[in-house]
């Protein structure tokens, strides 16, 4: 292999402030390459980095070692090695995970995102798109517009990117050929039209032989526009209707240094701010001005979309981290109900009803997710077949479904505004990133329904019984013991003069949960109103018992999170699968180990144990009568008769 004539900016190694100062007032454009599998994704930003000079001395010698050990282009310079840095990657010839790379040219700074083209990792292509002002969609000369292709263009329209260039690569196999190229942007606009996309640019490139990329191709004298690097360089970016937008700033950080300065640090998300300018704070609706804007340089009068910066207001109002400080005329909306588009993004699929973190700009909040109205059929986008009925979500799913969170979120349609309009849900208990959404708009509910003021209220009702309300949450696996237990308990409160009442899991599906199955999502919604229906009985001063298997920890702990600090208590009734197995005492273990049964807890539905339940009642080591015992004493603080 001939190494090439190839210099870097001497700039860099002689004096690298100089040159960071050179850069440093250039725009900034971030743009992905997506597309298929092996449409050359990687080879073209490798071939940019190597056309830009951003390679070094010795990247460049371990880039002609690792082209002839695991290259794919023979003896010539492989450069999607420059990208595909995973050792899964490189052996398999694909893109897996995101790759980011920087680099510059004599016009404007460039952060590129190389985003997989299998459809096993649209999620990491979803990641890389998030905060793309560009989609460069690669497609492979020889094989036209394929199923990914159409999968990636629909993303990059649902994630809002509005600047599309259609790149078509391996002219070169295709002996770059005219009437090829017209037929592909033919078929392609064609498919763009039908999700929206009404303005494309078309290049005919060979990211491999350099055809089109930094200048016209001598190959291709029928092609007449810019090269592909010319376009990157030119486009124009939205900074001006950004700016141009209401003033939106979330609220990252209150700076409060010592006792003469309280400020507020976030990132403008959208619009202008001045000194003296009225703000108003959401969701609270307080009204202020600004009294300083301040910086790490210094002080300004004015500050835009994009800059981060410390706002301090000429009054003392409440204002933490989630609050968003708007234009005192022109504030965004709040809602706690809303239609959103999720990406699915977790091996285990979504489930209607459990209870999310979800978290939108600096705002952090528990919501649910409604059964999908529907899934997208991104092959069919465009036609009859584009709706899918779907009951839920799972890994690389595009859908549209009801969010519903616990308190008002402070929004935009996500077509409006990025920062206030995209979230991501969080599983609770593993804190993994289970999905990406964009909010649509707000559910309007019922506005005549509002919440009745009560003067007679839940401690009203606890102190007029002489106790302090409190639900006991005996959960175990079927067979355990919890409703023997817990009808136990429930007579020793009713000796000592206490006020009870028992949900028992079989007698409330006779009744209000009739209409559920066994199912997670069923097992979930079963949860969710047997918690609703403790609460009420708690704020009637009650002392309430729930004896259910309740499986899942989340819906455990969305139960807890419906009562005050202090009032809900798990109570783990532990017995081994055996031992409750041994005694089945309904018949139910036998018909599930036969398949009679399905979604058994236990057996092919699982059962997640308390990690740290508030008692632990351990049933191979105390009789049920020790254990209820125990569990007054321990939750009443007395003793009670012996029954």
């Amino acid at each position: 292999m001939t190494r090439p004539v190839y210099e870097t900016d001497a700039l860099i190694a002689e004096d690298i402030e100089a040159y960071l100062e050179q850069h440093q007032h250039k725009s900034m454009l971030r743009f992905i390459t997506c597309g298929s599998v092996d449409d050359g994704k990687s080879t073209l930003i490798g071939r940019l980095l190597y056309d830009s000079k951003m390679i070094f001395e010795d990247q460049l010698a371990n880039l002609e070692s690792d082209s002839k050990r695991v290259g794919t282009q023979g003896d010539e310079i492989d450069f999607a090695l420059l990208v595909d840095g995973l050792a899964a990657e490189r052996e398999q010839g694909i893109t897996i995970d995101v790759a980011y790379r920087f680099f510059t040219t004599e016009k404007r700074k460039f952060i590129v995102a190389d985003c997989p083209g299998h459809e096993q990792y649209t999620r990491n292509m979803v990641t890389g798109a998030s905060t793309a002002d560009l989609a460069v969609i690669l497609i492979d000369a020889r094989k036209g517009v394929l199923p990914q292709t159409r999968r990636h263009s629909y993303l990059c329209k649902l994630l809002g990117i509005r600047n599309i260039l259609l790149a078509v690569n391996k002219m070169d196999l295709v002996d770059y050929g005219q009437p090829i190229f017209d037929q592909i942007v033919s078929d392609y606009r064609s498919f763009a039209g039908s999700i929206g996309i009404t303005e494309f640019t078309a290049i005919p490139i060979s990211g491999f032989k350099g055809d089109n990329i930094t200048s016209a191709s001598p190959n291709m004298p029928w092609y007449q526009g810019r090269s592909l690097i010319d376009h990157l360089e030119t486009v124009e970016l939205d900074n001006d209707g950004e700016q141009a937008s209401p003033f939106r700033l979330a609220v990252q950080w209150v700076n409060r240094p010592n006792l003469d300065f309280r400020g507020f640090a976030g990132q403008i998300a959208s619009g202008t701010i001045r000194k003296g300018d009225a703000v108003r704070i959401l969701p609270s609706g307080k009204t202020s001005s600004v009294s300083r804007i301040v910086t790490l340089d210094g002080d300004l009068d004015e500050a835009v979309a994009g800059q981060s910066v410390t706002i301090c207001l000429a009054d003392e109002v409440d204002c933490s981290r989630g609050n968003v400080i708007a234009a005192a005329d022109a504030p965004p909306q709040t809602a706690d109900q809303f239609e959103a588009n999720l990406v699915w993004m977790a091996d285990e699929p979504m489930i209607p009803g459990r209870a999310y973190w979800l978290k939108l700009g600096t705002q952090m909040v528990s919501a649910t997710v409604q059964q999908p109205k529907y899934q997208v059929n991104v092959n069919a986008v465009g036609s009859s077949d584009e709706q899918l009925a779907a009951k839920t979500l799972e890994l690389n799913a595009i859908g549209v479904a009801v969010v519903t969170t616990e308190r008002q979120l402070v929004f935009e349609p996500y077509s409006d505004n990025r920062t206030l309009g995209g979230f991501i849900l969080i599983d609770k208990l593993t804190n993994a990133t289970v999905a990406a959404g964009m909010l649509n708009f707000s559910l309007r509910r019922a506005e005549n329904i509002h919440w009745q003021a009560i003067d007679i209220d839940r401690d009203a009702h606890a102190r007029q019984k002489g106790q302090q309300s409190r639900l006991l949450w005996f959960t175990g696996i079927s067979g355990s013991g919890k409703s023997t237990i817990a009808n136990l308990v429930e007579k020793k409160l009713y000796a000592l003069g206490k006020h009870s009442f028992l949900l028992d899991g079989d007698n409330i599906r006779h009744g209000l949960n009739k209409d559920l199955g066994f199912t997670d999502a069923d097992r979930i919604e079963n949860i969710r109103r047997v918690g609703e229906v403790a609460k009420l009985m708690t704020d009637a001063g009650l002392i309430v018992l729930t004896a259910f298997i309740s499986p899942f920890r989340a819906e455990r702990e969305m139960v807890r999170a419906m009562l005050p600090n202090g009032e809900f208590a798990e109570i783990f009734v532990d017995t081994p699968l055996e031992v409750a197995e041994a005694r089945d005492v309904k018949g139910l273990y036998k018909k599930a180990r036969s398949g009679a049964l399905k979604n058994f807890t236990g057996i092919d539905s699982p059962y997640e144990a308390p990690i740290n339940p508030d008692i632990h009642i351990d049933t191979t080591k105390m009789s049920p009568e020790n254990a209820a015992e125990m569990i007054v004493q321990k939750l009443l603080g007395v003793w009670s008769p012996d029954l």
